[in-house]
C-alpha cells in the first residue's frame, strides 16, 4: 500500500468478519434500489455513475456532486477501491486532503470503506514541494492488471508538459470499459488532451490554468468551481478542494451525519458543495458579502473578451451603478471598472504564462483592442511589459531547478 494507506492494525479482521452478514442483507437491499433507479433500457443514467461505484444507494442524492443533503442515510456494500496516478510535480496538499478522510473514515468504524494503492509512472515520485513518495505499483502494471478500481489521477506544475500515450492509453481503457475517472488539481487537462473530455462536457480545474484551459479546449463547458461531474467524469480544482471532494464521497456511502464527523475527527467545521467558486476574492468569503455582489464578479470574470459596461451590468444583476460603485468600494476597497481591469489584466498574465499564444492575441482574449493600449495597461499594473514575461518565467523556474 501507498504511504497514506489504510493502518491494517486499526481495521481488524475480526470487525469485518462480524458484519459480514449485516453487509449481505445491505447488498440485497441496495441491488433492489438500484434495478428500481434504471432506465427501461437497463442502462444506469449518468447522475447513478457515481452512486453506483461508491457503492451508494442512488435515490439518496442521485449522485450529483451539487445536489442537495439527503433524505437518509447512504448504504453500501463492499470496499470502494481507488488507483491514485501521482504525476511528477504532483501536489501533496491535494494527496494528502484526499486520502486522509478515507483513512479517518475506515477508522471510525473499524472497515475498509476505502482502499487504494498510489500508482507511479517511476520510482520514486517527487512533489512539487520536494517530498518523494514510492509508489505502490507502476503505471504498466496497473495498466496491465484486470483492475475496476475508481481511478483518480493528481496533476501539479507544467502539467500541458506530462502528456503521454501511456497515459492517454490508460485513460481511454478506463473510459471504455465505463469506469469512473477522477481528476484532481490540473489533471484535467491530460482528460481533455486523450478526449476523455469531449463535447461539451462540464468540467472544472485549477484555478491557475482555468483561463489557459478554456483557450485550448473551448468546446468544453469549464466551470470555476470545487468539482464537478459530467457522466462518468469528475474533474476537481485539487488541494483542499480534494477534501471536499473526499467529505462528498463520503457522504454518498455513508450519509451526511457521518461524513460531518470526520471533517470534525479533522478539524474542518464544514465541507463545502462542488458549486463554490474558486475564485471569490478572500475579502468577500471573510466578510460574508451580498450575493449580488459576487454576482457582478462572475459576469466580469465571463465577459473577459468582450467586457461588458457597467451600465449592462446593472442591468443584468438588478442594481443601480450607483449601488454597484457602493458595494465595491465598501468591500474591495476600489472602483467596479479598476476591478474589472484587474480581473482582465490577472487573465492576461495567466495565458502569457501558462500558453504559447502571442502577445496580440492574448491582448484581444483579455478585451483590449490595440496591443499598445494592453501593454501600458499590463506595465502600469505588474510593473513589466507583456513581452517579458515569459523570460522572467523561465529565469524563475530554472533558478528554483537549480535549487
Amino acid at each position: 500500500m501507498g504511504i497514506f494507506a489504510p493502518r491494517s492494525s486499526t481495521v481488524t479482521a475480526g470487525r469485518l468478519e462480524e458484519n459480514a452478514a449485516a453487509k449481505r442483507v445491505e447488498l440485497a437491499t441496495l441491488r433492489d434500489l438500484q434495478a428500481r433507479g434504471r432506465g427501461e433500457s437497463g442502462q444506469p443514467g449518468t447522475g447513478m455513475i457515481m452512486a453506483e461505484a461508491l457503492n451508494a444507494d442512488p435515490s439518496v442524492s442521485g449522485a450529483h456532486f451539487n445536489g442537495g443533503p439527503p433524505d437518509e442515510e447512504a448504504s453500501y456494500e463492499c470496499t470502494l477501491k481507488l488507483g491514485i496516478l501521482v504525476l511528477p510535480g504532483f501536489s501533496q496538499l491535494s494527496l494528502s486532503s484526499f486520502v486522509e478522510p478515507f483513512y479517518q473514515a475506515n477508522c471510525s468504524v473499524g472497515e475498509r470503506l476505502f482502499d487504494w494503492r498510489v500508482i507511479g509512472m517511476s520510482s520514486p515520485v517527487v512533489s512539487s514541494s520536494g517530498i518523494a513518495i514510492a509508489p505502490d505499483i507502476d503505471i504498466n502494471s496497473y495498466k496491465n492488471g484486470d483492475d475496476d478500481s475508481l481511478m483518480v489521477i493528481i496533476g501539479g506544475e507544467r502539467i500541458e508538459e506530462q502528456k503521454s500515450p501511456l497515459i492517454s492509453a490508460l485513460l481511454r481503457m478506463k473510459s471504455r470499459r465505463k469506469l469512473p475517472i477522477c481528476a484532481l488539481g490540473t489533471a484535467a487537462w491530460l482528460l481533455a488532451d486523450a478526449g476523455i473530455l469531449h463535447s461539451a462536457m462540464r468540467c472544472t480545474i485549477h484555478w491557475s490554468k482555468l483561463a489557459a484551459f478554456a483557450e485550448k479546449f473551448p468546446e468544453l463547458v469549464t466551470e470555476d468551481c470545487l468539482f464537478v461531474q459530467d457522466g462518468s467524469v469528475t474533474t476537481c480544482a485539487g488541494e483542499f478542494a480534494a477534501f471536499d471532494l473526499a467529505a462528498e464521497m463520503i457522504h454518498l456511502r455513508r450519509g451526511e451525519n457521518f461524513a460531518r464527523q470526520i471533517c470534525a475527527q479533522l478539524s474542518a467545521d464544514r465541507f463545502r458543495t462542488g458549486s463554490h467558486c474558486q475564485s471569490v476574492p478572500l475579502g468577500l468569503r471573510a466578510t460574508g458579502a451580498v450575493e449580488k455582489l459576487i454576482r457582478v464578479i462572475k459576469l466580469m470574470e465571463k465577459h473577459v473578451e468582450d467586457p461588458l459596461p457597467l451600465k449592462k451590468i446593472a442591468q443584468i444583476v438588478s442594481l443601480s451603478r450607483r449601488q454597484i460603485e457602493r458595494l465595491f468600494i465598501k468591500h474591495m476597497k476600489t472602483t467596479p471598472m479598476s476591478y474589472y481591469a484587474q480581473v482582465r489584466l490577472k487573465k492576461a498574465r495567466q495565458l502569457l504564462e501558462t500558453t504559447d499564444m502571442s502577445v496580440i492575441e492574448v491582448a484581444v482574449a483579455c478585451g483590449y483592442v490595440s496591443s499598445s493600449h494592453f501593454s501600458k495597461a499590463f506595465k502600469d499594473h505588474f510593473g513589466m511589459l507583456p513581452s517579458h514575461i515569459r523570460p522572467w518565467v523561465s529565469a524563475v523556474v530554472n533558478c528554483s531547478n537549480a535549487a
